[in-house]
């Protein structure tokens, strides 16, 4: 695959990367059809874009059948940038600054919808969390990650990258790495590699109660990992959990399996107090 770097390693289309906004600007084109097509067939979608930045995932997007595109940019340098795209597409391209971190894109984005992005490092993993509560409203997620937390998305129970966020991806959606992309492939190029993940919604979906409830106990569990489930689970009623649910109290977070979890967490409710959740990500 050609890589091809811009004059300069800092700024791309006149614009400089905000470090404060984890803003790293993708512009080699075969990634960006790479990540495009890996959505499949978006015609009729109205597809969503965080940190849209100088726009260059955004025009790949807008060369598919999409019925509409809403991008969401907090940088209002790169808002201005976006805007005369908005007017050469004559309304199939509306451009929201905002922050993305507590926006509701379903209120604002009709169905079907999806979200294709190349996430800002420093929000990436808030947000798709905030998403899997409500992965039943999107047909798919094709979403650009750290390496490191794209492989924490997909892990499976026994790995070394499993916890929470693997817990409730898997409950919410099939996912799978569909791309690794160098940091060439940026400006400025971060130091880390890059992975993309698509998630594509369960049939089954979950309430919101229940996967909250699964949040509450990985976060206990994955918080002292090391430590047996009898001894991490202590603060929410690990004991009575665990004998109710018919799993050993001797095991350790990272050998439940997700469904395990859910059944932890379909206990939850008979807990005669309830606990307040650890604030960790594991």
């Amino acid at each position: 695959m050609s890589r091809r770097q811009p004059r300069s390693g800092k700024v791309y289309r006149g614009l400089a990367a905000d470090k404060s906004l984890g803003q790293h600007f993708l512009f080699d084109p075969q990634v960006l059809d790479s990540i495009v097509h890996a959505a499949g067939a978006l015609k009729g979608v109205n597809v969503i874009e965080i940190g849209a930045g100088p726009g260059n995932l955004t025009r790949a997007i807008l060369g598919t059948e999409v019925a509409s595109l809403t991008a969401i940019e907090i940088d209002s340098r790169a808002v201005r940038i976006l805007r005369d795209l908005e007017v050469e597409q004559s309304g199939r391209l509306r451009v929201i600054e905002a922050d993305a971190v507590g926006f509701d894109l379903i209120r604002h984005v009709p169905e079907p919808r999806a979200i294709i992005a190349n996430l800002p490092y420093n929000v990436g993993t808030a947000l798709l969390v905030e998403w899997l509560r409500h992965a039943g409203d999107f047909t798919v997620m094709v979403l650009m990650f750290q390496a490191e937390v794209a492989q924490r998305i997909v892990a499976a129970a026994g790995d070394k990258a499993y916890g929470r966020l693997a817990v409730l991806a898997a409950l919410t959606t099939t996912a799978a790495i569909v791309l690794r992309v160098p940091p060439t492939a940026f400006v400025p190029p971060p130091k880390i590699d890059s992975a993309v993940v698509k998630l594509v919604p369960r049939s089954d979906s979950i309430a919101v109660a229940r996967l909250d409830a699964v949040s509450r106990i990985t976060s206990a569990a994955f918080g002292q990992r090391r430590k047996m489930l009898r001894s991490s689970l202590r603060a929410i009623g690990g004991a009575f959990l665990l004998e109710r649910a018919g799993i050993e109290p001797t095991r350790r977070a990272e050998t439940l399996s997700a469904d395990e979890y859910l059944r932890l967490a379909d206990l939850e409710p008979a807990l005669p107090i309830r606990h307040s959740e650890p604030s960790r990500i594991g």
